[in-house]
């Protein structure tokens, strides 16, 4: 039996991928082994989000290269659209697959051929069409599965690549979305990540993301539905008031901002400002009291003087959003913003990348902080040393230390003390 081993770099979208492309090589006969063991074939799922992304790309397709000369290497994904003349210069690797016909990788290879050239498969223009995955992810663990429903952006912020990397926005048949949530539930997971570039354009002949989210909630022994990153003008209040009263959708939602300061929200062509952004978390916090609130924010985008920084970093100060994925601006060829000025230079850039990171992290904490004393529901992904962890449902990680095997239960936990990122809890 031939043997496969996948890596993935980049976003949650790129693990569903993954996970089935695994799957497809699977049924083809293939072992899946652990990245980095000898195999046959290596595929390497890329990411092109950042500069520094396209060179981690490069460096893990090296790394395969040195570490087992003999595997066939195939480079799929979002910097395998952007960069085919770069990625066919790297010698030792075999096949260059693109975002259109990823999907479709164990058709591609039959026969592991080594040549001087590599087979390229790689369509310039990204379909607009609604699409189907005749497939089911294989996942490491089977806690969690991540399920994608969309792909695709046309709101092509100025500082991002994904739009041209991925093409425009497209939905995922919604018969075919059902039909593999089912089959994530029949092989053993517990909770269901809704995955996509930008999820809330989500559109199926008439059906829309709420739509989604009421058919997984009848799915028997699905336990939880989790949202991922969910542009803020996208989220109809219908979804926060379904996810109110919901007995599966986790109550979490991580919401881009980007900035705090409308001058620079309209630089970079973001669809919302900051009073619009106020008003959604406003709602979604009222409604649903212990709500988990994340969002992303960028420092150092061209033009962020220090009054609109200041704007920044007081707007995020008076908003209840506990988590904080911080972000420095770099410069991305290809986007907008690559020629704006005047540019952040980066020692303030590093200086404002600390106040913001240090901010959510104390907001964590104070988040944390009202549930000391409480009982939550945790899922327990992993073990060690003893310790299991898992996420409550508005993704606060806990701890507990217990002899059981805790792995895939969901289980009731009274929270006790906070631990760098974690709580610390003990079983009900």
């Amino acid at each position: 039996m031939k043997k496969a081993a996948l890596h993935t770099l980049g976003c949650r979208l790129n693990q569903a991928e993954t996970a089935i492309i695994a799957k497809n090589l699977q049924d083809k006969g293939f072992e899946i082994v652990e990245f980095g063991q000898p195999a046959d074939l290596t595929v390497v799922n890329t990411c092109t989000v950042t500069e520094q992304a396209d060179s981690k790309c490069r460096q893990a397709v090296r790394k395969s290269i040195r570490s087992n000369p003999d595997t066939y290497i195939a480079v799929v994904g979002c910097y395998a659209q952007m960069a085919v003349d770069t990625i066919r210069k790297i010698e030792g690797v075999d096949m260059i697959v693109g975002n259109e016909h990823k999907m479709q990788l164990a058709a591609f290879v039959d026969v592991l051929d080594k040549s001087s050239e590599p087979k390229v498969i790689h369509s310039p223009k990204i379909s607009r069409n609604e699409f189907v995955i005749e497939s089911v992810g294989l996942f490491d663990n089977n806690t969690r599965a991540n399920l994608k429903i969309q792909d695709g952006c046309s709101f092509v912020c100025s500082f991002c690549i994904i739009a041209t990397a991925r093409g425009p926005a497209r939905s995922r048949n919604f018969a075919d979305v059902i039909h593999e949530a089912r089959k994530l539930v029949e092989m053993g997971h517990k909770e269901i990540v809704i995955t996509g570039v930008n999820v809330g354009t989500y559109n199926s002949d008439g059906k829309t993301f709420l739509n989604v989210l009421e058919s997984l909630e009848k799915i028997d022994a699905l336990e939880r539905v989790r949202i991922s990153s969910i542009e803020p003008t996208t989220i109809d209040r219908d979804v926060i008031d379904f996810m109110a009263q919901s007995q599966k959708v986790c109550p979490y939602l991580h919401i881009p901002l980007q900035s705090g300061d409308d001058t620079i929200l309209e630089s970079m062509r973001r669809k919302h400002d900051a009073g619009f952004y106020k008003d959604i978390i406003k709602y979604a916090s009222e409604k649903i009291p212990g709500i988990g609130l994340g969002t992303d924010i960028m420092v150092g985008y061209p033009g962020e003087e220090d009054e609109q920084y200041r704007n920044s970093k007081t707007f995020l100060a008076d908003l209840p959003v506990s988590f904080f994925h911080v972000f420095t601006y770099s410069d991305r060829k290809g986007t907008t913003s690559y020629k704006m000025k005047p540019k952040i230079d980066h020692p303030e850039k590093k200086k404002r990348y600390s106040e913001i990171y240090e901010m959510g992290q104390r907001k964590k904490r104070t988040f944390y902080q009202q549930f000391l004393n409480q009982r939550l529901d945790v899922l327990f992904e992993e073990e060690k040393q003893g310790q299991w962890t898992g996420l409550t449902g508005n993704y606060i990680r806990v701890k507990v230390q217990s002899a059981q095997n805790l792995q895939n239960q969901l289980v009731t936990v009274k929270l006790l003390d906070i631990e760098n990122d974690c709580m610390i809890g003990e079983l009900v």
